[in-house]
């Protein structure tokens, strides 16, 4: 019984360390500059992300080609974003303390997105160079 405790806690640590690391890879990812380009596309001049434009960015980012293959689509951070604003959706109107964090946690999904989006630009003006140089 003593055993199956520990063993509990032991897991439940992990999962707690790898959701916090997670997260700050998340954190790390997104706090990378975007592009010029990738603002004019999605309409953002201030560079001011919002939650909302996860959306837009995802759809946008399934448009770009990957053309060196790897990494693929936004998977976890898709996941990530509609638990968190389900979770604003369903507990904001009586905190607005969620609400806040729901809306902060979506701008910073919307602007992983957009990093991934300017990574896959970058990534393919360089292929398309490099072919072009052959």
């Amino acid at each position: 019984m003593f055993a199956a405790v520990i063993l509990t806690i032991a897991i439940v640590a992990l999962f707690q360390f790898a959701l916090y690391y997670w997260r700050a890879v998340l954190a790390g990812v997104a706090s990378q500059p975007v592009s010029e380009q990738v603002l004019e596309a999605v309409h953002l001049e201030a560079g001011e992300f919002a939650g909302e434009d996860f959306e837009r960015l995802s759809s946008l980012h399934d448009m770009t080609p990957e053309l060196k293959g790897g990494d693929g689509g936004l998977g976890v951070v898709g996941a990530y974003y509609k638990i968190v604003k389900s979770m604003g959706a369903a507990f904001g109107k009586m905190s607005p303390a969620v609400a806040s964090w729901s809306e902060r946690e979506g701008a910073l999904c919307a602007r992983y997105a957009a990093v991934r989006i300017d990574r896959r630009l970058q990534a393919n003006l360089a292929q398309a160079a490099a072919l072009r140089s052959c």
